[in-house]
C-alpha cells in the first residue's frame, strides 16, 4: 500500500467485510484530512478501502508544517489558495486554518474539473476543526458527488458542516483519536459506505423532461401539490422544504445549471431573515436567479409567520406575540405590519436585480393555510402592508410583472394562475433562445 503504510495502527480485528468492487471503477476516494494529527485513523480508511480494491488518494491539509507521506502535500494544496503558499502556513492556527479550507476546496473543484476527473468521492475523519475544514470542500462539490465525514461532533446540529449540500455525517461515538475496538468498526462501516457510493454510482436519469424547483411549506403544500400535479408530465418536478437549507439547496442546483426554472411558491425564509427566526436562508436568497437568469415564477406563501423551535425556546422579547404550535417542536409566530413593510421591500429589491423572465403574485386572499378568515394568522392589515411594500418597490419591466390575485394561496384557481404564468416565463425564455441561435 505504498510508504505510508507503516503508519497504519493494525486494527485489533482485521477481517474487514470484503465485496466486490468493478475493475472498470477508476475514480479514486480522495482521503483528506489533517494528517499530523489523525494519520492512523486517516491511513486505517486507506487500509479499509483498498482492501475492498477502491483506489485511494491521501489528501495532508496539516498546517503545522510536519513531514508528510500523504500523496497530496500539504503545500500541493496550499497553492490552491488565491494568495498562495504565505496566505496558509502563517505560523497562527486559525487563520491557517481557515486558509487551507478555502485551498483545499478550490483543489477537489480542480479535480474533479479536470481531463482526468479520476475524484469519485471525499472521506474524513475528525473533532470540529477537521470537520469545518474538510466540509467547506465537500459542499462546493456538486450534489451527487459522494462525501462521507466522520466526526465526533456529528451527533449535534450539523447546519453548518454540511448546509446545501448531500454530505453523509457519521458521528464517531468515540473520539477520533487512535484505532480502538469502537473506531475501527466506525471508520471500517464508513470506508464500506463510500466504497459501495463509488462502485455503484447511480447513472444519470434517462428523462428528457427539464427538472423545475418548488418551494413547499406545511401550510402551502396544497398549492404546491396541485401544481406539481399540473407539471409533472412535462417537467422533472423537484420541491423543496423552505426550511433554509431547503432555499439553499434548490438554489445551488439553480447555480449548478440543473434547474431549467423555478416556482418559488414559499417565500417564507425571508421572514426568519428579517425578524430573527431560525429557518433564514440567509440574505443571498433569490441570488441564483438573478445570476442565472432562469424562468421566475414567485409568490408570498407563509409570508404570515416566522419560525422557532419549541415554545420555551422564543425569545423572550416575543413572548408576548401571536405564537402558534405547529407541532411539540416548532413554533410560528405571526408577522407584523412593520415587519411585513420590511419584508416587502426585501423580495422587491431581489425582483429588480432579476434579468430573466419573472412573475412575481400576490394572493390577496391570504398567504397560508393559517392566514384566512377564522384562522389564527388572519390579519388583513399585515397582508395589506406586505402587498403594498411589495408593489411600491417593485419596477416593473417587458420581462418583470407583478399580478395581484384575490384569491387564497391554497385556493385551487391560484395554481392554475401559477401554471399559466410560468408556461409564459418558459415559453419565452425557449423563444429567446431560439433567436438567439438564429
Amino acid at each position: 500500500m505504498g510508504a505510508a503504510e507503516g503508519d497504519v495502527a493494525s486494527p485489533r480485528d482485521a477481517r474487514v467485510l470484503e465485496f466486490p468492487v468493478s475493475a472498470t471503477v477508476d475514480r479514486a476516494a480522495y482521503i483528506a484530512g489533517t494528517f499530523d494529527t489523525k494519520g492512523r485513523e486517516l491511513f486505517y480508511l486507506k487500509s479499509c478501502l483498498e482492501k475492498l480494491g477502491v483506489r485511494t488518494v491521501t489528501v495532508d491539509l496539516s498546517t503545522s508544517g510536519a513531514t508528510s507521506t500523504a500523496n497530496v502535500h500539504p503545500r500541493e494544496v496550499a497553492r490552491f489558495h488565491p494568495q498562495g503558499e504565505r496566505a496558509v502556513f502563517t505560523g497562527d492556527r486559525g487563520t491557517a486554518v481557515t486558509a487551507m479550507a478555502t485551498a483545499f476546496e478550490r483543489f477537489v473543484q480542480a479535480r474533479h474539473r479536470s481531463g482526468r476527473r479520476d475524484l469519485g468521492g471525499v472521506i474524513s475523519a475528525g473533532g470540529s476543526g477537521g470537520t469545518a475544514l474538510v466540509t467547506q470542500a465537500m459542499r462546493a462539490l456538486p450534489i451527487g458527488v459522494p462525501k462521507l465525514m466522520v466526526s465526533s461532533v456529528a451527533s449535534g446540529d450539523v447546519r453548518p458542516y454540511v448546509g446545501p449540500s448531500d454530505i453523509c455525517m457519521m458521528y464517531s461515538v468515540t473520539d477520533v483519536s487512535g484505532i480502538n475496538r469502537i473506531s475501527e468498526k466506525v471508520l471500517a462501516n464508513a470506508a464500506h459506505a463510500l466504497a459501495g457510493m463509488i462502485a455503484h454510482a447511480k447513472s444519470a436519469t434517462s428523462t428528457s423532461k427539464p427538472a423545475i424547483g418548488l418551494t413547499m411549506f406545511g401550510v402551502t403544500t396544497t398549492c404546491v401539490q396541485a401544481v406539481t400535479h399540473q407539471l409533472q408530465d412535462t417537467y422533472d418536478c423537484l420541491v423543496f422544504h423552505a426550511t433554509g437549507t431547503g432555499g439553499q439547496s434548490m438554489e445551488k442546483l439553480v447555480d449548478s445549471g440543473l434547474l431549467s426554472g423555478v416556482i418559488d411558491v414559499t417565500t417564507t425564509e425571508v421572514c426568519d431573515e428579517i425578524v430573527g427566526g431560525v429557518l433564514s436562508a440567509g440574505p443571498e436568497r433569490f441570488d441564483s436567479i438573478t445570476r442565472m437568469r432562469i424562468p421566475y415564477v414567485g409568490s408570498c406563501g407563509a409570508l404570515d409567520m416566522v419560525n422557532f423551535w419549541a415554545m420555551d425556546t422564543v425569545p423572550a422579547k416575543f413572548k408576548q406575540r401571536n405564537l402558534y404550535k405547529h407541532n411539540p417542536n416548532v413554533t410560528l409566530m405571526r408577522t407584523t405590519v412593520d415587519e411585513n413593510k420590511a419584508i416587502g421591500e426585501f423580495i422587491a429589491r431581489k425582483l429588480n436585480l432579476m434579468a430573466g423572465p419573472v412573475r412575481f403574485v400576490l394572493p390577496e386572499g391570504g398567504v397560508s393555510a393559517i392566514d384566512a378568515p377564522g384562522k389564527a394568522f388572519w390579519d388583513p392589515a399585515a397582508d395589506k402592508a406586505l402587498f403594498a411594500a411589495i408593489e411600491s418597490g417593485f419596477k416593473a419591466g417587458t420581462n418583470r410583472r407583478l399580478v395581484r390575485s384575490p384569491l387564497h394561496i391554497n385556493d385551487p384557481a391560484f395554481a392554475d394562475l401559477l401554471v399559466k404564468l410560468y408556461g409564459e416565463v418558459a415559453a419565452g425564455t425557449s423563444a429567446a433562445a431560439l433567436q438567439a441561435r438564429g
